[in-house]
């Protein structure tokens, strides 16, 4: 049996600006709009349909994006010329730091909707 993830909804309060934060700090593009989502697709064929939302609270989701080091440079510098905040724990505890896990390099950011953002470059549980 093949089972793999296509898309996901992602809730946000605009979603043509929370597709485009995510679409540059990654360094993808934004699709056209179909129907009321706005997608970015992943490299893997995966998408993040982002759907505005009118409600007061989003409840804050976690996306993580395994990417290479190489790739992790480029990003990583992106999150850093737009000042965003980073941590390197997903409790934001260690604010301004990468992690090291499993040999690899990760960190933690929020989109414009608070939803929790990573980048890493090792799996968690492979070792290092």
């Amino acid at each position: 049996m093949t089972v793999n993830l296509n898309h996901t909804i992602v809730a946000a309060r605009d979603k043509q600006a929370s597709a485009k934060f995510l679409a540059d700090i990654l360094g993808l593009q934004v699709s056209p709009d179909f129907g009321p989502f706005t997608p970015v697709e992943i490299p893997n064929g995966v998408t993040l349909d982002f759907m505005e939302t009118h409600d007061d609270t989003i409840a804050r989701q976690h996306y993580a994006f395994l990417v290479s080091e190489e790739d992790f440079d480029t990003i990583f510098a992106r999150i850093e010329d737009a000042g965003l905040t980073f941590w390197a724990d997903p409790a934001h505890q260690r604010p301004g730091q990468i992690n090291t896990n499993d040999g690899g390099r990760g960190t933690y950011f929020e989109d414009p909707s608070g939803h929790n953002l990573e980048i890493l470059t090792r799996p968690y549980g492979s070792g290092g």
